[in-house]
């Protein structure tokens, strides 16, 4: 339990990083935000035209330009305050803040515009960072508890071994048999697309298909031929519970990957959306 509990604690740290110090900063913002928000003296209503409005919309164009610097940070190493973990934590607290300011920003005033699409777009990419937050917190508790002791190198070094024992298990058994080995040893697919990473399973998977063929073949085998596929089957079994654990493993990494494909393109939509917003306010002003 103690090593549970350590394991949790290592990979959801980024989020109390310095004793939960950008989640108090963003709370003040988002506090002196809303303050200001019910006390500022608005004519003739509450809208970002207002000069609340762009002091709240400079601030939050300001917040958005600063976010998308952490593809940026991560090519960078350095420690202590500015470490990858600090800036990831102010990224993801600051990124909530942002919600609340620029909700104020808009003044409730919404509509089949530009200015609206710009909020829809920072909306899409919050809602979709929020996901990053959900894998990156939980993904590598699994992915540690999946793999126990082994590494993936591990796991695929193993699965060598075990391919060169079907062979030499396969050896004394007829043609038929040997093919069903060697398509186990030599079409079995690790990976693939996106789609079939995230599937974690392989449903045309050889390895199964020859498992589930020899345990069939059991039942029906003659006496001489049954030592060699009971061991075959005793083989099999254990690389199609490895082949599973690659799988998951592969599963979860594709996992972390999977919400960046919707979280960047978004984000540079709501750039040049941002931008479009920017311009079109001080022409038309």
């Amino acid at each position: 339990m103690a090593k549970k509990n350590q394991s949790v604690a290592v990979h959801s740290s980024f989020l109390a990083h310095r004793n939960y110090l950008f989640l108090k900063l963003s709370l003040l913002i988002c506090f002196i935000s809303i303050v200001g928000y019910m006390w500022a003296d608005f004519e003739p209503v509450r809208n970002g035209g207002t000069w609340y409005g762009y002091t709240l919309g400079t601030i939050g164009a300001l917040l958005i330009l600063w976010l998308t610097m952490l593809g940026m940070r991560k090519r960078w190493i350095t420690q202590g305050h500015w470490s990858l973990k600090g800036w990831t934590s102010a990224h993801i607290y600051l990124g909530l803040a942002l919600l609340i300011v620029a909700t104020l920003h808009t003044g409730f005033q919404f509509g089949w515009n530009l200015h609206t699409l710009s909020y829809g777009l920072m909306i899409g990419v919050i809602a979709s960072g929020l996901f990053g937050i959900y894998f990156y917190a939980t993904v590598p508790r699994h992915m540690s508890n999946n793999r126990g002791e082994m590494g993936q190198a591990d796991m695929l070094d193993e699965v060598e071994n075990l391919d060169r024992l079907l062979r030499e298990t396969a050896q004394p058994l007829n043609d038929k048999y040997i093919e069903l080995v060697r398509d186990s040893t030599n079409k079995t697919v690790l990976g693939g697309n996106i789609f079939k990473r995230l599937s974690g399973r392989d449903k045309k998977c050889p390895t199964q298909a020859a498992l589930k063929f020899f345990r069939e073949e059991l039942r029906t085998v003659d006496n001489a031929s049954h030592g060699a596929i009971l061991d075959l089957i005793s083989v099999l079994e254990r690389k199609n519970s490895l082949l599973q654990h690659i799988r998951k493993h592969i599963r979860f990494r594709a996992l972390l990957e999977f919400w960046l494909y919707f979280h960047i393109p978004l984000t540079f939509a709501l750039l040049a959306a941002l931008t479009a917003h920017i311009v079109s306010v001080f022409y038309y002003s």
